[in-house]
């Protein structure tokens, strides 16, 4: 929950800019408000709603959010040593209460500590700890950005706010010269990849660092030269 707090006003600021986003969009209000709670997914929610607004087709609306959240899929994956140990319906929630911050922090402090006989509840703890905060503060900050909407000037840069507490998150992920370069390729890769439609650039990226991260793992110093020799 301290380690959470640290990064909480980040957060804070991008679920105030979500709420506000939502509410000036023309939605009606009850259709806001239950979408900020039970989506629970910024990036899914501002790539759906102008889809609602013009009468798009369910179907094209699940697959922009099923596009946009993809990088789930990965986050979910590393995750799963520590959450096998739950039965489906906890595992289920704890998908639910996933999101950027709270992979990136459980990630940090024990990624490397998935237990062989599930005997380790530390990281489960721990995720707890830090979504329940997340899920709290988000929702707050969310619900205050519906209810103000009118009175929180958009010149504020909110949303840069919490763009800036991932990118602090991120940092500190960094532990040595191969994760520095897959960082570096995803963020050519995000920028080349900005056009594409459904926010895909988001996925392109995480696609390219992770076989970035692949490649670089299997890479070892001297192993060409001594081959050649």
């Amino acid at each position: 929950m301290k380690d959470m707090a640290r990064v909480l006003p980040g957060m804070l600021a991008w679920g105030l800019v979500t709420g506000m986003a939502m509410t000036t969009s023309g939605l009606p209000l009850p259709i806001v408000l239950l979408m900020s709670v039970l989506v629970f997914a910024a990036s899914a929610q501002l790539s759906a709603v102008p889809l609602l607004l013009v009468g798009a087709p369910l179907w094209l609306i699940w697959l922009t959010a099923m596009c946009v959240n993809l990088r789930f899929v990965i986050f979910s994956a590393q995750l799963r040593p520590h959450m096998m140990t739950l039965p489906l319906r906890w595992r289920l929630v704890a998908g639910y209460l996933s999101a950027d911050v709270t992979y990136v922090l459980t990630v940090h402090r024990h990624g490397e500590d998935a237990p062989a006989n599930g005997a380790n509840p530390g990281p489960l703890a721990y995720f707890l700890g830090v979504a329940v905060v997340n899920w709290v503060g988000w929702n707050v900050a969310s619900l205050l950005g519906i209810v103000f909407a009118s009175q929180i000037p958009q010149e504020w840069g909110l949303g840069f706010a919490g763009s800036l507490a991932l990118l602090a998150l991120l940092v500190t992920l960094i532990k040595d010269g191969r994760g520095l370069l897959s960082v570096l390729v995803a963020a050519v890769a995000a920028v080349l990849a900005w056009g594409m439609p459904m926010r895909l650039h988001i996925v392109v990226a995480i696609a390219v660092a992770v076989l970035a991260g692949l490649a670089l793992d299997q890479w070892k110093p001297g192993r060409v030269g001594h081959e050649a020799r």
